[in-house]
Parts: structure tokens; sequence; C-alpha cells
């Protein structure tokens, strides 16, 4: 009668025993199952998060000093243009450009990318489509009058048509949706802006 007890009871005892671990086996399945999308969530955090490649940032870091040049080209307007159309173009390029140059130094902080320094266009910058050389730079300060409006603008439009090529490629190559945004708006606004400037040069 005790052996049957104690045979049952160990009997008992085993069956415990493989629950448990087919529990544990099952638990440790479950485990690895509701884990699993957290490796491929993390790893897609950096794309989600910046959703940019290099041409995102070639485009950016570029695009920086271009707009900073224009921004001191149009700054000299004011004083020196005769031409109020000039005045006024240089005006509106002033503030489209200013906005855009702290929003791309904007997406290159939060890439972990550096951003040039405002001195980065006096010696790297000039080799840039259209950037003006300090020669240029120079001799646009210089001037006043109808030779500045001449000259400020035939600059300006060079300048312009090096902005809409870097655009046109960022268009081509990039990814991060709001850069593609910027380049649109740049390809649309500059390539108006040098239809103006021909128009006022009397070359259209």
């Amino acid at each position: 009668m005790n052996r049957n007890l104690i045979r049952k009871a160990a009997l008992v005892a085993g069956a415990g025993a493989a629950s448990l671990v087919l529990a544990a086996c099952g638990s440790s399945d479950d485990t690895s199952a509701g884990n699993t999308p957290s490796p491929s969530a993390s790893s897609s955090a950096p794309a989600s998060q910046g959703e940019h490649n290099a041409a995102d940032v070639a485009f950016a870091k570029g695009m920086l000093p271009h707009h900073r040049q224009a921004v001191e080209m149009a700054d000299l307007a004011p004083t020196r243009a005769a031409s109020a159309e000039v005045k006024t173009l240089a005006d509106e390029i002033r503030k489209a450009q200013d906005p855009e140059i702290q929003t791309m130094s904007g997406w290159l902080a939060s890439w972990g990318e550096q951003v040039p320094s405002e001195g980065a266009m006096d010696h790297s910058a000039h080799g840039m489509a259209g950037m003006m050389t300090a020669e240029d730079m120079d001799r646009l300060k210089a001037s006043s009058g109808k030779a500045f409006d001449t000259a400020f603008m035939e600059m300006m439009i060079k300048h312009h048509e090096g902005a809409v090529a870097m655009a046109k490629t960022e268009k081509v190559d990039g990814s991060f949706p709001e850069a593609k945004t910027i380049a649109d708006a740049i390809i649309t606004s500059q390539t108006a802006e040098i239809a103006r400037m021909n128009n006022l040069l009397g070359k259209n």
C-alpha cells in the first residue's frame, strides 16, 4: 500500500516536472517570439528618425555656403543698387534663403553632421557650381548704381544656375523628403528669378 502511494506520488511529481519543463520551453519560445519585433524595430529606428542618405548630407553641406553667399550679395543691394526691381529681387532672395539656411543647419545637426562654418565659404566652397570668387565679391562690393545692378544680376544668374543644378541632383539622388521639398522650391523660385533677371538685362 505504501509502495503504491509512493509510486503514484512519483508519477505525479514526474508529470508535474514535465509540465514545468514544457511550460518553460513554451515561455522561452513566447519570449523570443515576443522579442522578434524589437531587433527589427531598433534596426529600422535610424531610418525612421533620419530617412536621409549621403546625397542629402552633400546637398545641405553644399547649399549652406551657396545660400550664405547669395544672402551676402543681396545684402549689398539696398545701399548700392540703382534699380528698384533689383532691390526688390535682392530682398526676396534674402527672405527666401535665410530660413532655408536655418532649416538645413538644423538637419545637419540632427544627423550628427558638421555644419559648415561661415568661414568655410571663403576657401573651400568657391569651387561649387555658381559660387563667386573673392575677386568677384570684391568687384561687386566696389560697384554702385547701374554698374552694380548689371554685375549683381549677371552674378546672381550664374549663382542661381548652380543652385538649380544642385537641387536637381538632390531630387534624383536624395531620399530625405524635406530636402527634396526644398530642392523643388529652389528649382521653381530660382528658375523664375533667372528669367526675371534676364528680362531686366534685356536678354529675353
